[in-house]
């Protein structure tokens, strides 16, 4: 067998994947302690598993095609990344965003296999979207763009093979849309997508779901050292649907929020965001799509113009924006401004150098594979539901979610102890793939 090392295994990546540079950087995070896993588990590295979990399944692009108000015709890319079935239909969110490209999606995809395996439901990974941009459009053009995008989509999905869900830029208005056209099409009703509204087939808790789970996430890291939230400073990057509902479930177990962003800076009030203060902000954003700014304006506190929320002091910070948001300066100021402890809301915000520095510092962090994995938890629990035509109760589906957040976590721990310390990444990365490779290795070479 060719020798195999972390940098022999990531020249074939780059070399295969060129110019992918988000892709090339979530394989590695991940291949860093995969491979010398695989090396105490040689039936792993014999069949090649972490190899073939490098690749997708297929990488599907298509046009799209629609009509704006004024009959002007555009063309916009749509992807859907199949990554990996092991165990399960192919699972993930769809993103509409001009960022959208396949690099972003094949890193997406391939995180949220490792993530979905971690949840424990029968669910593999996936992503996909579009470059089309929704902002400033009106109803009617992001119908047609829906309905053009799942035209193509829809001969790629279903309730066995993939069920997609929402990400940035698609929520429940999206959602309608694409469903909708989806049962034109295919002239039946099937749980081929999740975050649907309640009154075709959603599940209760799913907005809130991301959100929570990362909150619920440091409550189990605070609760193996025997603290808890009551008190905390906290600090949170973000205004979108994860860090509002982040927010919102930290409010109401008794921590103080004292930050806020989106891509134009961040406000810092230190007295904290109570629920007055939560509703203004939580209609600015989701509703009226209005600029964090107006926050600072509406309260009296301080905005920040193009900065990132790292250097205020807190006990506990909550990346929930983008990724790479969070890089080895932030993270050091972190670290001096008293931080104790990270869990990611967003998918890899943190930089490699963060990520390095941090557990070089021994400060509990929690990635986002595992952190925000609420999100896809309870959208395979309204699969669930779908398929058994019910609908369990908010509390129910709440107990369900802590659950698995609960499992979650204790695998981290598990694969993740090192000398007293836990290296939740490491934990995340392991107990993720073992799943995945043991199902992979009970089928053969397929």
């Amino acid at each position: 067998m060719t020798e195999f090392s972390l940098e022999s295994f990531m020249a074939g990546v780059v070399r295969r994947n060129p110019g992918e540079t988000e892709f090339h950087q979530a394989v590695r995070e991940v291949a860093t302690d995969i491979i010398p896993f695989e090396a105490k588990n040689p039936v792993f590295r014999e069949a090649r598993i972490f190899e073939r979990l490098a690749e997708p399944d297929r990488v599907v692009s298509f046009r799209v095609c629609w009509e704006t108000d004024r009959r002007r015709i555009h063309i916009n890319r749509g992807y859907r990344v199949q990554w990996n079935n092991a165990i399960g239909p192919y699972k993930g969110g769809l993103r509409f965003h001009p960022s959208v490209n396949q690099s972003i999606l094949k890193f997406l995809a391939f995180e949220q296999t490792f993530k979905n395996s971690l949840t424990g439901l029968p669910i593999g990974g996936a992503k996909g979207g579009s470059d089309f941009d929704p902002k400033g459009r009106s109803d009617a053009e992001i119908m047609r763009f829906c309905q053009a995008f799942m035209t193509e989509l829809h001969r790629h999905i279903g309730p066995n093979t993939d069920v997609p869900a929402g990400d940035i830029g698609v929520g429940d208005r999206e959602i309608g849309y694409l469903f909708g056209q989806y049962k034109r099409l295919q002239n039946a009703f099937e749980a081929v997508l999740t975050g649907k509204a309640l009154e075709f087939g959603g599940s209760y808790m799913r907005p809130e779901a991301t959100g929570y789970g990362v909150v619920y996430m440091m409550e189990e890291m605070l609760a193996l050292k025997n603290e808890d939230l009551d008190g905390r400073t906290c600090v949170v990057s973000g205004s979108g649907n994860v860090a509002l509902h982040c927010c919102q479930r930290l409010m109401h177990m008794g921590a103080k929020v004292v930050t806020l962003s989106d891509s134009s800076g961040f406000v810092h009030d230190p007295a904290g965001i109570d629920a007055d203060k939560f509703a203004w902000v939580y209609d600015l954003k989701l509703s009226r799509r209005g600029r964090i700014e107006e926050y600072a304006k509406e309260f009296g506190c301080d905005f920040h113009a193009g900065e990132r929320p790292w250097a205020v002091p807190c006990d506990l910070a909550y990346p929930c924006a983008t990724q790479n948001e969070l890089d080895e300066p932030d993270a050091r100021s972190l670290v001096e401004g008293g931080c104790r402890a990270i869990a990611e809301g967003a998918n890899m915000p943190s930089t490699p150098a963060a990520m390095k520095f941090l557990a070089e510092a021994r400060v509990p962090h929690m990635p986002g594979k595992a952190a925000n994995a609420g999100g896809v938890a309870v959208s395979g629990l309204e699969m669930s539901q779908n398929s058994q035509r019910f609908s369990w109760t908010r509390g129910e589906v709440n107990t369900k979610l802590h659950d698995i957040i609960r499992h979650i976590h204790e695998q981290c721990v598990r694969h993740g102890e090192e000398s007293g310390f836990i290296n939740y990444c490491r934990g995340a990365n392991i107990g993720g793939y073992t799943k995945v490779a043991e199902a992979m290795l009970a089928y053969g070479v397929v």
